[in-house]
């Protein structure tokens, strides 16, 4: 798994985790809001939880797109490390190396 792979899935959970925050704080004030009465309201609570129905489903398929990634990325990165051992530990220390002077410079 290259490092710009590995970024972007990780980027791609954050935002994962960011959208099932957003979803349940807009349940959370549909629930507060849910004495509000009125068309308009009803109108509005209405579409939204329609919207919200339809942000959960494709959160769910993202989800299960992201985990096979994850997957892909893992598989190709053990055949890797089982093909060329050497190189990836000299990948896996010039890392550690590079990461030990960023934070001995803190």
């Amino acid at each position: 798994m290259s490092l710009s792979s590995q970024g972007s899935v990780e980027s791609q959970e954050k935002l994962v985790l960011d959208i099932k925050a957003v979803i349940s704080d807009a349940e959370d004030m549909l629930s507060a809001t849910a004495d509000q009465v009125g068309e308009k309201v009803a109108h509005l609570r209405t579409r939204i939880q329609t919207r919200l129905h339809a942000a959960k489903v494709r959160l769910t398929e993202a989800e299960v797109v992201l985990v096979a990634k994850t997957k892909d990325a893992a598989r190709a990165t053990d055949a890797y490390v089982h093909e060329s051992p050497w190189t990836a530990i000299g990948i896996s220390a010039g890392l550690g190396l590079l990461i030990g002077l960023v934070i001995g410079r803190r």
